[in-house]
C-alpha cells in the first residue's frame, strides 16, 4: 500500500479497498532435483493467478522439466484476475503488482533452487471433517489433509514440508479490509516454529463450497469464537496446523524419484455469460479461441466477426509421478464429489442435467494410495461442479426456491467433464510411459 493507488482485494464483492496490511502475501517454493531433472512447486496467497501469468513465470525459469505454480484462493490478497475492481466495468489489477508477482514467484523457486540439499521423503494423511463447512447441498467434503516430510538425509531433521488441505482461506468473511493471507498464515506459523524448516501450503478440492466451519472454533479459555475476525482466523489456522502435525509426525517413508510428468494443453468452453462479457470489457484480460467442440482441438483466435460464436479458453491439466507420489493438478476449485465420488444417487431429477454419465474421479483414477491432489494448479477457472449437480434452472435440487451458488463462478457445465477426462487421458499416459 503506497496511498496513491487503492488495492483491490479479491473475493466477494467489487470495490473492497485494502487498508492496512496485516501479514504478507506470500509465494513459497520446494525444487525437486533426481540427476539433472529438476521440478519447481510453488505457491502464492492469491485468488488464482491466471494461466497466461504461469507461462510467464515458466519463461523466466529455462531449464525445468516442470514448474508448478498453484494458488491458496486467498480472499484477503490483491485481485489478479481483474473482476473485483470499484465496478463491473472497472479491471481490479494492478499491472505492475502482477508483474511483480510473477517476478516474485521465479525469485522464490529460483532461491529454493540454490538450497538444495540430499533428502529423505516420507508421506502422510489425517482426517477431520469438522474443520469444513460445506455450504452447498448435498454436504460433501475432502476433510483428509496430505503431508509430506522431506527430511535431511544426514539427519532425521525435517529440511521442507509440503501440506495439502481443502478449504477457502476465507475465515475473514467479507468486511476485512486488511491484506493477509487469512488462515494459511498461522497454519504455516505454527509448523515452521514447530519443525523450524520451509513450509509450501497448497489448497486442494476447496469448491462445493468448503469454508472454515462455524461453532467449531475455540479460544484458550474454550470460548467458541465467531467468525469474521482475526482471533478466529488465527486459531482455525492454528487448528488446521495440528491436523497437519498428526500427519507429519505420522508419515511413512516414500520414494520421491523416478520423476515423470504428463501435462496437456486443453481448450475449456466459457459459456458463462458474465466471463465473456468481462473479457470483452477487457476486465479480465485473457486470450479467447473459437470453441470447437474438442478440448484437445484449438480453434482460430476469436475477433470482432467472431465474438458471438462459442468461445474457449486454453488451460492446462497435469498429472506428475514423482517416485511413489501422485500429483494431479487440475486449474479450478474441485467440488470434493469429483475426489471420492460420493456423488447423489439417483441424481436429483430437478438437476440440469440429470442422467448425463459421471466424471472420472480422483480416488478412482489414482493408481496408489499416495497422492496429493493441487487445486487451482496453473490456473483459476472457477469452481469444476459435477456436471449432473449443476442446476441454475428451476425447479431446483432438494427443493430450493432459487439456486444455490456456485454456477456463477464457473466457466460452464462441460468443465467437470473435459477436465476429469484430460487428468484421465493424463493417468493413461503416465501409465504408457517406461
Amino acid at each position: 500500500l503506497d496511498g496513491k493507488r487503492p488495492v483491490y482485494i479479491a473475493g466477494y464483492g467489487m470495490d473492497r479497498k485494502a487498508t492496512a496490511v496485516h501479514d504478507p502475501i506470500m509465494a513459497r517454493a520446494i525444487v525437486l532435483q533426481s540427476g539433472n531433472e529438476r521440478i519447481a512447486l510453488a505457491a502464492v496467497d492469491l485468488i488464482g493467478l491466471q494461466h497466461p501469468a504461469v507461462k510467464a513465470i515458466r519463461a523466466k525459469l529455462p531449464g525445468y522439466r516442470y514448474v508448478l505454480v498453484a494458488s491458496t484462493h486467498n480472499h484477503q490478497g490483491p485481485d489478479v484476475i481483474g473482476i473485483w475492481g470499484r465496478g463491473p466495468f472497472h479491471r481490479g489489477v494492478d499491472e505492475a503488482y502482477l508483474e511483480l508477482v510473477i517476478a516474485k514467484v521465479a525469485l522464490a523457486i529460483e532461491q529454493a533452487a540454490a538450497s538444495l540439499r540430499p533428502v529423505t521423503a516420507h508421506y502422510g494423511t489425517a482426517e477431520d471433517n469438522s474443520l469444513l463447512d460445506d455450504a452447498r447441498l448435498p454436504t460433501v467434503k475432502d476433510g483428509v489433509l496430505r503431508a509430506i516430510r522431506l527430511d535431511q538425509a544426514e539427519k532425521r531433521e525435517p529440511a521442507a514440508l509440503i501440506v495439502q488441505w481443502n478449504c477457502h482461506p476465507e475465515a475473514l468473511g467479507s468486511k476485512n479490509t486488511s491484506l493477509t493471507a487469512d488462515f494459511t498464515a498461522a497454519t504455516v506459523a505454527a509448523l515452521r516454529e514447530k519443525y523450524r524448516c520451509p513450509v509450501l501450503y497448497l489448497s486442494g478440492a476447496v469448491g462445493g463450497l468448503m469454508a472454515p466451519p462455524e461453532e467449531r472454533i475455540k479460544d484458550a479459555s474454550g470460548q467458541v469464537l465467531a467468525t469474521g475476525n482475526f482471533d478466529y482466523c488465527r486459531r482455525y489456522g492454528e487448528e488446521v496446523a495440528l491436523l497437519a502435525g498428526k500427519s507429519i509426525d505420522a508419515a511413512t517413508p516414500l520414494e520421491l524419484t523416478p520423476f515423470t510428468v504428463s501435462s496437456a494443453r486443453i481448450a475449456v468452453p466459457v459459456q458463462n455469460a458474465l466471463y465473456r462479457m468481462a473479457r470483452a470489457l477487457g476486465v479480465v484480460k485473457r486470450e479467447s479461441h473459437v470453441w470447437t467442440g474438442n478440448f484437445l482441438d484449438f480453434g482460430t483466435p476469436m475477433t470482432l466477426d467472431t465474438r458471438d460464436l462459442p468461445t474457449a479458453v486454453e488451460t492446462e491439466v497435469a498429472c506428475l509421478r514423482l517416485g511413489e507420489l501422485f500429483v494431479p493438478c487440475l486449474p479450478g476449485e474441485l467440488y470434493p464429489e469429483l475426489v471420492y465420488g460420493k456423488f447423489p444417487e439417483p441424481a436429483d431429477p430437478r438437476a440440469d442435467f440429470p442422467d448425463v454419465p459421471l466424471e472420472p474421479t480422483i480416488s478412482t483414477l489414482m493408481p496408489g494410495p499416495k497422492w496429493l491432489f493441487v487445486g487451482l494448479a496453473n490456473d483459476e477457472l472457477g469452481y469444476i461442479i459435477p456436471k449432473r449437480q449443476w442446476d441454475r434452472a428451476a425447479p431446483y435440487c432438494f427443493g430450493l426456491e432459487m439456486a444455490q451458488y456456485g454456477e456463477i463462478n464457473s466457466c460452464g457445465p462441460e468443465v467437470a467433464p473435459i477436465l476429469m477426462q484430460a487428468l484421465k487421458l493424463r493417468m493413461e499416459d503416465l501409465a504408457a510411459t517406461k
